[in-house]
């Protein structure tokens, strides 16, 4: 066989699954009792544990001459249980990747035959210690000696392959595969054996792995785990973007664009089943020669290949010296054959299962589709959609279809999904759920407390809800609007009722920003309408025109002052309606922020300007003949502008493209899902 490269539990699926396959793998280690021996044990002479510490310091140390003094003097500590948890020196020795010559050496002294017998407390082999830590060179060992060990179970069913996996160890996982046996029953690559161990491959995310189980076992595709979990449930959960739900930055931006990964060497795949990803622009440039030779353009093969060759060599040379250069440039690499990877294991799976008969394929699909869109898994959503249309009216057991579960947990991946849709989505709007709420009731509600703190500052967060009421307000029916659910409520009094407290947080958020600017700005026109009435070095007793009208200096302070002093009047003046505002609902969409952004503006642009007119002032009445002063001066005047701008312009720049360009719905896709 070759080989290749925590899942969350959610409230609105369609079915509560039990504890993941990982949470039980951290369970079920040393958790039972040892009040009942193995029989292996009870051939054993009972000692005191202080016995074979020494033992245990030596196998964790590598030492093998300390541990064959011990052996001479107690054979049987050989396969001995060592400690609490019933393990023998075997198991503790595996646990260090420094100890492979202890470990080589220990197994001369240890019958074949014996080795799968050699279980701790949970029923463990010394190979599922290899797997769980990640020796591969003590689990080859350990293989060679025994190959039978591949295939035996600990107490909860696992084999060392299924431990490899859920303590996402990929090394260990890859040799696993090569070794472990498929010929006997029951097949640990089939059923439920199977399909946990193809959940844990995803939950640790070894996409390549998985993929390359199910080109080898299809019917994993559509089997379950012991906890009812299938393959599609487990990714569901996953998010599949590039960036992998962090913030993309501007360069990050240029490396995931497909222009940029055209460029790339494409590492060629270690397993032959996969299908390779081809390099996009070689393909390309073949492509236009073949479209040249057909046009009857003489353009000679053998020069066109070795010109194909030659681009891709100078394009691997190339990128091989920037990947060891920039590490960035290698994990975006990294990062985007992982995505590649999951959406061809997704789509794998999604053809795999929509082969079933049409009642099966639904019911299959309806956890899937309905955890997607709960954590705003907008990829194996649009899969499942692509495979199996009539999946779009899955529900939960909230009676939420896709989009129902997409507003209430505000996913606007998927609910731009609808843009996608011709005019059935009229009909997926128009349901209700077990309680009688429409799409727009479920818009009014509060958002999750994870999707709300997105957002930075209670204002903030109160336009965003805005936003998505107002968005879903569009695609609904007027009579939607009026319709009332089980509580009596119209969507837009749910709304007002859901957002009473946050309306009171965003107000105090609001004046306390406010207030504080206030201050600022009240004292900036202080110092910028004292300055203008006394100018620096005085004024000419005789004209009463100051000293310094004639230097450069004093006409940039001059205008550097007026535009200080009105613009941090016009800041003072958008503070104070701020604090005198109504507060409604509605004023935190566009009236509360806007201002506040413009109020911000301005004293930004009032404490430049006040720092070049200080900046002017003292080079007039200090700098005189003495140019160097000047590098100085405007060094000390940046500090305070920059920190300013350091510490607003994050807020500044999320009110701004919060209000002005919120971006997070529309289309995405020319393609048409249903």
């Amino acid at each position: 066989m070759a080989s290749s490269s925590s899942a969350s539990e959610i409230n609105n699926s369609s079915t509560s699954p039990e504890p993941g396959p990982l949470m039980r793998l951290l369970l079920n280690a040393k958790d039972q009792s040892p009040s009942q021996p193995t029989p292996l044990e009870k051939k054993e002479p009972e000692k005191d544990l202080n016995w074979y510490l020494p033992l245990y310091k030596a196998s964790l140390q590598g030492d093998w001459e300390s541990a064959r003094e011990f052996f001479n003097r107690d054979p049987d500590a050989v396969t001995a249980k060592i400690t609490h948890s019933l393990e023998t020196v075997l198991h503790i020795a595996v646990g260090t990747v420094m100890a492979i010559n202890f470990v080589k050496e220990l197994l001369e002294l240890i019958q074949p035959e014996i080795l799968p017998s050699l279980r701790d407390q949970a029923g463990q082999t010394p190979l599922h210690y290899a797997a769980i830590f990640g020796n591969v060179e003590a689990a080859k060992l350990l293989v060679n000696r025994s190959p039978a060990m591949t295939n035996a179970p600990s107490n909860t069913g696992f084999l060392p392959i299924h431990l490899a996996a859920g303590y996402a160890n990929k090394d260990a996982v890859s040799y696993l595969l090569t070794v472990t046996r498929d010929d006997i029953q029951p097949n640990p690559f089939r059923d439920e054996s199977g399909a946990e161990l193809l959940n844990l491959m995803i939950i640790a995310e070894f996409y390549d792995l998985a993929l390359y189980m199910i080109q080898l076992y299809p019917g994993l595709a559509t089997a379950k785990s012991p906890a009812g979990n299938s393959a599609l449930s487990i990714i569901a959960r996953k998010d599949l973007s590039v960036s992998g739900g962090s913030s993309v930055k501007i360069w990050e931006t240029f490396l995931y664009s497909p222009y940029f990964w055209n460029l790339y060497e494409h590492p060629k795949r270690k397993y032959p089943d996969n299908p390779d990803i081809g390099c996009q622009s070689c393909a390309r440039i073949c492509c236009c020669i073949r479209k040249l030779n057909f046009c009857g353009l003489s353009v000679v093969p053998s020069y066109g290949q070795k010109f194909i060759e030659g681009c891709q060599k100078l394009q691997a040379a190339f990128w091989k010296i920037i990947v060891n250069l920039v590490p960035h440039v290698r994990d975006a690499r990294e990062t985007k054959f992982m995505h590649l990877q999951a959406l061809q294991l997704v789509r794998c799976l999604c053809t795999e299962v929509s082969k079933l008969d049409y009642a099966t394929a639904a019911s299959f699909f309806q956890q899937p589709i309905i955890v997607g869109a709960s954590f705003g898994n907008n990829v194996i959503v649009e899969e499942i959609l692509h495979s199996f249309p009539p999946a779009i009216w899955s529900r939960n057991h909230e009676g939420h279809n896709i989009f129902m579960t997409a507003v209430a947990n505000r996913r606007e991946g998927i609910f731009n999904l609808l843009y996608q849709m011709s005019g059935h989505k009229r009909l997926a709007l128009r349901l209700v759920d077990n309680k009688m709420n429409n799409i727009l009731h479920l818009a009014g509600k509060l958002a999750p407390t994870a999707q709300l703190n997105l957002v930075s500052g209670a204002a903030l967060q109160m336009q965003r809800e805005l936003q998505w009421y107002k968005e879903v307000e569009k695609h609904v029916l007027p009579e939607s609007k009026a319709h009332k659910n089980s509580s009596g409520r119209t969507p837009a009094v749910e709304f007002s009722v859901e957002h009473k407290d946050l309306v009171k947080e965003g107000e105090k958020w609001m004046k306390d920003a406010a207030n504080s600017c206030t201050v600022s700005a009240t004292l900036i026109a202080t110092i910028a309408f004292a300055a203008s009435i006394t100018v620096p070095g005085g004024n000419n007793g005789d004209t009463g025109s100051p000293i310094f009208s004639n230097d450069l200096a004093f006409n940039i302070f001059a205008a550097a002052d007026a535009l200080s002093l009105f613009s941090s009047t016009a800041s003072l003046l958008m503070f104070l309606s701020i604090l005198t505002a109504r507060y409604a609902e509605v004023d935190f969409l566009y009236s509360l922020p806007r201002r506040l952004i413009i109020g911000l503006v301005t004293l930004f642009i009032s404490i430049t300007t006040m720092m070049i007119a200080f900046s002017a002032t003292i080079y007039l009445v200090f700098g005189d003949k003495r140019a160097w002063t000047i590098v100085p001066i405007a060094a000390i005047a940046c500090l305070p502008v920059t920190l300013f701008a350091t510490l607003q312009f994050p807020l500044l720049m999320d009110m701004i493209r919060s209000t002005y360009c919120p971006g997070c719905f529309g289309k995405r896709s020319e393609d048409l899902l249903f």
